[in-house]
């Protein structure tokens, strides 16, 4: 019997030892574990521990999306014959939907039958159009700060992420003229984002009129990245409508923000047909076809008055306001123009920088914000406040801070 066991010991150790031999790939040891994975893990832990922490980092919409588009979910989800795979790129009438959407509110006209493509959320849009244009060691400009999974996928792909500054004193804006300046000739794609996260600095037409001659002259695509346009801002506008931005310009939008169903993974990407069908050869390749109730129910989000687009920021507008008051009393600057269901603010010279300042509220109050550093070296200083908590839990941070 003993012999037994130690042969069976013996096998155990030499599974181990084979298993040990399996190394993780290249791409796995170019990135880290996304911030809000690990955060999000260490306050679970102090939860398990009974210390309640109020997160104040997370962009996740906290209201629900709109009645009537519940409804239809459930509604359609109830027909016998929508479970099974579907169109590799989306429903007509979804993307019929989604062009009267860009004409209703951007004034751009975009043909549904080929210039549109719905995805699976913006975060997988960012994977898949980067499949379809970059190879290895191709550069891809990447603003500092920003949304870290466009510098990620980049690495993931093989190619070489290259950052540009966004500065607090160009206002959030790239230099153009300055970034000319540099060696262009293996940059294939151009990452911007605007409304902006996460400073929240809003487009302007002359902008996206610059970044469309830039991309021009340099062979260089364009991506906006524009899930921020109705939060907190009026002013509706898309890089494809400026003047030749088909040329060289695609855009990503998604419902998560402006219709509360993150957890749907809505969006979609649009530009001419060549760029389009490009990526949809990769999406083609990863996904079979979006949840046919989830589809239909968007075309009734995508229909909804613009009076729901108003009532929501009016939320975000009274938590804003106690976001600011928050923010007045850890003494840090902000600008009150900005959009998104973000704000962004600046550390006072007290603390070395965000981090210092997220650990000391996770610490002492038990309150998480998000420190400006992980979006890049450009946002050391600053912090980030979602707006997605309610008005009694902004009012018991006011009280919590000394």
């Amino acid at each position: 019997m003993e012999d037994l066991l130690n042969l069976k010991d013996l096998a155990n150790l030499k599974f181990s030892i084979k298993m040990k031999q399996i190394q993780s790939s290249k791409a796995v040891n170019t990135i880290q574990e996304y911030y809000f994975s690990k955060k999000l893990n260490e306050i679970n832990e102090l939860k398990n521990k009974g210390i309640n922490v109020i997160n104040l980092g997370i962009g996740n919409p906290d209201l629900p999306p709109p009645q009537q588009v519940m409804k239809a979910l459930s509604s359609f989800a109830l027909e016998e014959d929508v479970h099974g795979y579907q169109t590799y790129k989306g429903i007509f009438e979804l993307r019929d939907a989604f062009a009267k959407w860009y004409k209703k509110y951007f004034n751009v006209k975009i043909n549904p039958e080929n210039e549109i493509l719905p995805l699976m959320g913006s975060k997988a849009g960012i994977m898949h159009i980067s499949l379809a244009f970059l190879d290895k060691d191709d550069e891809v400009l990447i603003p500092n700060p920003a949304y870290p999974a466009y510098a990620s996928v980049a690495k993931i792909i093989g190619a070489k992420p290259v950052s540009y500054n966004l500065k607090e004193e160009n206002n959030w804006l790239p230099d153009l003229q300055e970034l000319s300046k540099t060696n262009l000739s293996k940059v294939k794609i151009m990452w911007v984002n605007y409304p902006n996260m996460p400073t929240g600095k809003k487009a302007n037409k002359t902008l996206f009129k610059e970044l469309i001659d830039f991309g021009i002259e340099n062979n260089i695509l364009i991506c906006n990245d524009n899930p921020y346009s109705f939060i907190l801002n009026e002013d509706y506008l898309s890089i494809l409508s400026t003047e030749n931005a088909f040329e060289t310009a695609i855009e990503l939008n998604s419902l998560s923000k402006s219709h509360n169903i993150a957890g749907w993974r809505m969006g979609a990407v649009f530009g001419n047909e060549k760029y389009i069908n490009a990526i949809q050869k990769i999406q083609s390749n990863m996904i079979s076809g979006m949840f046919l109730p989830v589809q239909k129910a968007t075309i009734e989000a995508l229909k909804i008055d613009d009076t729901w687009y108003k009532n929501l920021n009016n939320i975000y507008k009274e938590r804003r306001k106690l976001v600011w008051k928050i923010l007045d009393k850890l003494n840090c600057e902000y600008s009150k123009s900005s959009s998104g269901m973000f704000v962004w603010a600046k550390v006072p010279n007290k603390y070395k920088d965000g981090y210092e300042l997220s650990d000391y509220l996770l610490e002492k109050h038990r309150i998480f914000i998000t420190p400006g550093g992980i979006f890049g070296s450009e946002g050391n200083r600053f912090i980030r406040i979602s707006l997605c908590t309610d008005t009694t839990t902004f009012n018991t941070v006011l009280n919590k801070i000394c």
